[in-house]
Order: structure tokens, then sequence, then C-alpha cells
């Protein structure tokens, strides 16, 4: 058989279907996705062997693992699909989406820094507007490439704060939080109500931090200081960010970050909210997404969703405006 002949067998779906097994590395995964029968995706994949003369998947323990093959032609498998939903995605623009009949797969990767009730309150809302939709969620971490995850279709959405977002990526600003300090009410501070809380005496005390989410970065609050020609003594850095104020509750460590999500403890713990004395640029939370999702309809609904549950948090935050005042008086 020619190779003209080899080409003009190549259909659209074909092509998804190989960008779809790649990301999700699995058949089974791959035909929920794509809303077809684990033999049908079977039979596609054994097509596009034929046609690449590549395994495309191994298996690797429990597993199956790309070749190296496969993973080349994930990108122009994106770029091609990327093309024909520009040229013929109109229905899908227009917001052609009915999240209440749909059956996909959401995958997002978020930290914990935004609010401890956020991700819960975005899998209850998905719950009921979207019922059989499925969510994958998954942790930031230093060790994972959220921009090489999107880049390759291996997730769709990504939550957290940056002091700068990737200029390659789309970002829809969630909201913005004023920098505090968490600590417990046996810490000094807090029994002096702050007064007297310096910057000297900020620095000089331990402190508590989570794990930053890029490799080789300090993380925010670090990385602030640093550019004012400071540093503090970060005691204690943990991946675990929701179990920090609990750490504060039973320590003298102190915790800095965003109000919003310190004030969902003030009553739970032991705990109670400064204000730093050092002047923090406010903390700017993000979803971040790929070019190629950004026209489809389901990734456009699902991101409105995680807008709409990040400003109810906001709104119905609780009145942690109980800031102690650092003014001596």
């Amino acid at each position: 058989m020619s190779l003209r002949a080899d080409f003009d067998k190549i259909e659209l779906q074909l092509v998804r279907v190989l960008h779809t097994v790649i990301t999700e590395r699995s058949v089974s995964r791959a035909a929920l996705r794509l809303h077809s029968t684990q033999p049908a995706v079977s039979a596609q994949l054994r097509r596009l062997r034929a046609l690449t003369g590549d395994a495309l998947l191994v298996r690797s323990g429990a597993g199956m693992t790309p070749t190296p093959a496969a993973l080349e032609l994930l990108e122009p498998a994106q770029r091609l699909l990327h093309d024909a939903e520009a040229l013929f995605g109109k229905r899908s623009r227009r917001g052609d989406f009915d999240p209440a009949a749909a059956e996909l797969r959401f995958r997002i990767a978020a930290s914990d820094y935004l609010d401890p009730l956020f991700l819960p309150e975005l899998v209850a809302r998905l719950q009921r507007l979207a019922p059989g939709v499925q969510l994958d969620l998954q942790p930031l971490s230093a060790e994972y490439d959220y921009r090489r995850s999107l880049s390759r279709g291996e997730v769709d959405l990504v939550i957290g704060n940056w002091l700068k977002p990737p200029e390659e990526l789309h970002l829809g600003r969630l909201l913005s939080d004023e920098v505090v300090c968490l600590v417990g009410n046996e810490h000094p501070m807090a029994r002096a109500k702050g007064r007297g809380w310096t910057v000297e005496k900020y620095l000089a005390c331990q402190h508590l931090a989570p794990m930053p989410l890029s490799p080789g970065q300090a993380g925010v609050i670090d990385e602030h200081l640093a550019e004012l020609g400071l540093a503090r003594s970060v005691a204690v850095r943990s991946a675990h960010f929701g179990q920090l104020p609990q750490m504060v509750a039973n320590s003298l460590l102190v915790l800095t970050t965003g109000r919003l999500f310190c004030s969902r403890y003030l009553g739970q713990l032991p705990v109670s909210i400064l204000r730093c004395p050092i002047a923090f640029p406010t903390m700017s939370y993000y979803q971040l997404w790929h070019q190629l999702s950004h026209a489809a309809a389901p990734m456009r609904w699902l991101r409105e969703q995680v807008r709409d549950v990040a400003r109810a948090l906001v709104a119905q935050a609780p009145a942690a405006a109980r800031l102690i005042s650092s003014d001596t008086q």
C-alpha cells in the first residue's frame, strides 16, 4: 500500500484517539473521555500502530507508558486538533454545551492555598450541575510540571497563586487577598494584641511555610522579602498546606499567607490573625489554561464554575476582618 493511500485513511477522529490515548495512557480511560467503547478504541489504536509503525503505548508496571515516538507525535496532534477547532468549531464556540447531559472528564491541578472550602465547594457545584462529569483533582507541587502538562493536554486547568504567571498561558484572575500572619493565641505577639509587632521581630520569629510550587523558587512570600533585601527564618516547610494552621495553633510558629485562608480557622483553632509589619503585595490567585482548550465550550463552562465558586467564597467569607491591630497604642 502506498504512503499516499495510508495518508488518505487518516481522519480527524483517529488523530483525536491518538492524542487522547497518549495523554490518558490508558485505553479504558481514553474510551470514557471519547464517549466510545474500549474495543473500539483498541481497534483504532491498532490502526494507529500500523500507520505509525510504532507500539505507541507499552506496558510499564501496572499501567501503560507512551513510547518516545508517541510523545513526538503528541504536539503535532495537538496542533492539528486546535486548527480543526478553529476551522469547524463554531457551534462549540457559541456555547453549545449541556452540562446536565455531559459525560466527560475534567482534570484540574490545584493548590489548597486559596481556601480550605474551595475544592469541596467546586466538587459540590459540579456534582449538582453536571452529575455525569468525572473530576480528577491533583495537587500542585514543585515536582509537577504543570506548564508541560497543560501543553500536552494532560490537565485542563491549573489553579494557584504566582507573582508572575507564565506568559504563554491564558489566565483568569479569581481573587486578590491581603497577606496576613496567622499565629497561635499563646504567641507573644498575639498576647500583646499586635502591639510592638515590628519588622525586626517578625523576621526574628520562627516561620512556617508551604513548599514552593515551582522548582528552584522560594515561594511568593520569600521572593518578595528577597526583593526587599530581607530574609526570614523558615523552621518548617510542608507540602500539606491544609495542616499548617494546626501546626501554628500548637506552636510559636508564624504562617504568612492570605487572609481568606486564615479566616476559616478562627473559632475552630486557638489562633489569631495579625497584620504583617511588612507591606506585602496582595496575593493573587489565578486559573491557568492552554490555548488547546481555550475555545472548547466544556472548558469555558468549567472556568466559569471555578470563577463563580471563588467569588462566592469571598462574598461568604467570615468576619475575619477581625484583624488585631498592629498599631502601637
